[in-house]
C-alpha cells in the first residue's frame, strides 16, 4: 500500500510567509525556503511561494499543502503582510481569515481566528530572524478564505469572514476522519458557553435548519455530528451536557436504532432493515415488509410505512433508538429523538424527546 504523504497547516503555513516576509525586509528578498519550528521540536523546510516589497512593507506566501489528507484549504495561498515596528511583534487577520463573534473558542471574540498554537509559531518565527529589540506587525491573509470558510463549520461556530489559522503539531497527518471529529466537538464548548445544558445533535447543516428555522430551536444549542453518533454523545458526557436530542431525517436514525453509531453507509446501514422489523412487529403484513425492504431509498420505504396506516413505526423507531444511546453511554444523558422528513415534518417521536424539546421552548407537534 502506497505510504500517505503528510501536509502542513494553516498555522505552519502562515509562520512560514511571515518569516519570509520578515526576512524580505532585511535584505534577503530571493529567499525559497524557509525553516519553521514545529511545537513538537521538529524543523520543516517551507517553500516561499513569492515575495514582494515596497516602500517597507513585505508580503510572502505560502501554498497550503494538504498532503494526502482531503482538506479543503488546500491550495489556497497563505499569505503574510510584515511591516517594521519600534517593538514587540503584532499579530492579526486580514482578508479571508475569519473572526471570532462568539464566546466558547481558544480566541477571545473580536480577534481574529488565529489559534494560540499557530500565534505563537509565527510569533516565533518572526523573532527568529529579527535584531534584538525590533517589532514588526504581522497581518495574516487568505485570498479565498471567505468562500471557503462556507464549507467549514465557522459560521457555526461564530467565526465569520473566512478561515481559521489551525494547527497543534504543524504537520497534517492523513487521518481525516479523527481530525474530523475533533472539529465537531468544538460546537458543544460554544453551546456550554451560551449556557445551554442540553443539545440538539443533528448530522448535519440540513437537520440544523430544519430544527432552527422551521421548528424554532435555540441555534447555538444545536450541533452538528455528521457521521458520528456515538463519538459526539461521548463528547458531550465528558463535557457535563446532561440531556441530548437526537434530531434528523429517519433514515440516519433508523440506523441508531439499529445499534450503529458511525452513521456512514459504508461503515453501517441496515435502515430499511430496521424500518421493515418494526413495520412487521406493528402489524405490517408480508407483503408491506417486503415492499420496505425493496425500497430505493430510506423515503420511499417511509412512503409505503405512512400509505399503510403505519406512522406509528416512526415513533417506535425514535424510542428505540433513544434507549440504544443511552445503552451506548451508560445512561450518562438523557436522550430523546425526532425523525424528521427532508421537507421539516415530524415523521416520529418518543415523550424524551417532548420534554428536551419543550425545556428549550419547541411545541413538538401530536402525532
Amino acid at each position: 500500500m502506497k505510504e500517505l504523504r503528510n501536509g502542513i497547516t494553516t498555522g505552519t503555513c502562515a509562520a512560514a510567509a511571515a518569516k519570509g516576509a520578515a526576512l524580505a525586509l532585511l535584505g534577503e528578498q530571493s529567499c525559497r525556503f524557509v525553516e519553521v519550528p514545529l511545537p513538537l521540536g521538529e524543523v520543516l523546510t517551507v517553500e516561499i511561494a513569492w515575495i514582494k516589497v515596497d516602500n517597507g512593507l513585505s508580503r510572502a506566501a505560502v501554498i497550503k499543502d494538504g498532503g494526502d489528507d482531503p482538506d479543503i484549504t488546500h491550495g489556497l495561498e497563505i499569505v503574510a503582510e510584515v511591516r517594521l515596528t519600534p517593538e514587540g511583534i503584532k499579530i492579526d487577520g486580514g482578508s479571508g481569515v475569519g473572526r471570532v463573534t462568539k464566546p466558547g473558542l481558544q480566541i477571545p471574540v473580536g480577534q481574529a481566528a488565529i489559534n494560540p498554537i499557530p500565534r505563537k509559531m509565527i510569533e516565533d518565527a518572526v523573532t527568529s530572524v529579527l535584531p534584538p529589540g525590533q517589532g514588526a506587525e504581522v497581518i495574516i491573509q487568505v485570498p479565498g478564505g471567505h468562500e471557503t470558510a462556507r464549507r467549514t463549520l465557522n459560521p457555526k461556530l461564530g467565526i465569520v469572514g473566512g478561515i481559521s489559522i489551525l494547527g497543534t503539531s504543524g504537520i497534517v497527518r492523513p487521518m481525516s476522519e479523527e481530525a474530523f471529529k475533533n472539529s465537531l466537538a468544538p460546537q458543544i464548548d460554544m453551546a456550554l458557553a451560551h449556557g445551554f445544558t442540553g443539545l440538539v445533535l443533528t448530522p448535519g447543516r440540513i437537520g440544523e435548519n430544519i430544527a432552527v428555522e422551521k421548528h424554532g430551536l435555540p441555534a447555538d444549542a444545536v450541533v452538528q455530528m455528521s457521521n458520528f453518533v456515538g463519538f459526539m454523545l461521548e463528547a458531550c458526557a465528558a463535557r457535563g451536557i446532561k440531556k441530548v436530542l437526537l434530531w434528523g431525517h429517519h433514515s440516519k436514525l433508523a440506523k441508531v436504532a439499529g445499534g450503529t453509531f458511525h452513521t456512514h453507509n459504508r461503515v453501517g446501514d441496515g435502515r430499511l432493515e430496521v424500518l421493515a422489523a418494526y413495520a412487521a412487529a406493528a402489524g405490517a403484513d408480508r407483503g408491506v415488509v417486503k415492499a420496505i425492504l425493496s425500497a430505493n431509498t430510506a423515503d420511499q420505504a417511509a412512503d409505503i410505512l405512512i400509505i399503510n396506516g403505519l406512522q406509528e413505526v416512526f415513533s417506535i423507531v425514535a424510542s428505540r433508538a433513544s434507549q440504544r444511546a443511552r445503552e451506548y453511554i451508560h445512561d450518562q444523558l438523557e436522550v430523546g429523538t425526532v425523525l424528521v422528513a427532508m421537507d421539516g415534518i415530524i415523521l416520529g417521536l418518543d415523550d424524551k424527546a417532548r420534554e428536551i424539546g419543550g425545556e428549550m421552548g419547541w411545541h413538538a407537534p401530536s402525532m
